[in-house]
């Protein structure tokens, strides 16, 4: 992350949750950015194994790509992604904020800048990809795009956004393996290195957790729209 001038950011430990439980609150805090009037970083998890696909794959074609039940697609876009073993978060900044602002390849670039510094922290070396390298198309994490964070040649995280009016959610997804890191090192590890933020501990007000559940119960849960392409 940058050195520019520390604002107040909100920390969100949301632990495990539902496939459609997880894709709403994230859709929810997106919508939420024009009263939040600040930036969230989000940590959660699975409860149970599932995989996540880009808003504008076909699912034909994803279910075929894996054995993961359930397969909810994310509101944001890029390939599929497994949610056995890994750690996710999100980010989300509301209109008008620097990140809001950057080009997509860039908001890319600086995430896993900051996850690089945050593992580096921790004593684990990764680098940004160079370049792109395809391995199998619609997998996430197979081969990598530009600016992914490897370690050891391979794919350690990757990520995936939207940009709307209210703001730019950001989802991503560590697939940790045997690096020798705990979760919560590396949490605490991405809170110290972001040195632009004053971090508030934060839970959601009523208001939000209603619209996560009427996401989660109206769209995320429901077949017609994981299926609708």
């Amino acid at each position: 992350m940058n050195n520019s001038r520390a604002s107040d950011w909100l920390l969100l430990r949301s632990g495990a949750g539902s496939s459609a439980l997880n894709m709403a609150v994230d859709e929810a805090l997106l919508e939420a950015m024009p009263r939040l009037a600040m930036p969230v970083l989000r940590f959660y998890s699975w409860e149970e194994p599932a995989a996540s696909f880009g808003y504008f794959q076909k699912y034909g074609e994803v279910e075929r790509l894996t054995s993961l039940r359930p397969l909810v697609r994310r509101p944001t876009g890029g390939g599929l992604v497994p949610h056995e073993a890994d750690w996710t978060y999100s980010l989300v900044f509301p209109h008008g904020h620097e990140w809001h602002q950057l080009a997509a390849i860039e908001s890319y670039r600086r995430v896993h800048q900051w996850l690089a510094d945050a593992f580096a922290l921790g004593g684990l070396p990764t680098l940004l990809a160079p370049a792109s390298q395809k391995a199998e198309p619609g997998r996430c994490f197979a081969g990598y795009e530009q600016f992914d964070l490897l370690w050891r040649g391979q794919k350690l995280a990757g990520a995936a956004q939207r940009r709307k009016r209210e703001g730019l959610l950001i989802q991503g997804s560590v697939q940790p393996a045997a690096i020798g890191v705990q979760r919560a090192v590396w949490e605490e590890a991405m809170r110290e290195v972001a040195r632009e933020a004053r971090w508030q501990n934060w839970e959601p007000d009523q208001a939000l957790n209603d619209r996560a559940c009427e996401l989660m119960q109206k769209k995320y849960s429901r077949t017609s729209y994981n299926q609708k392409r």
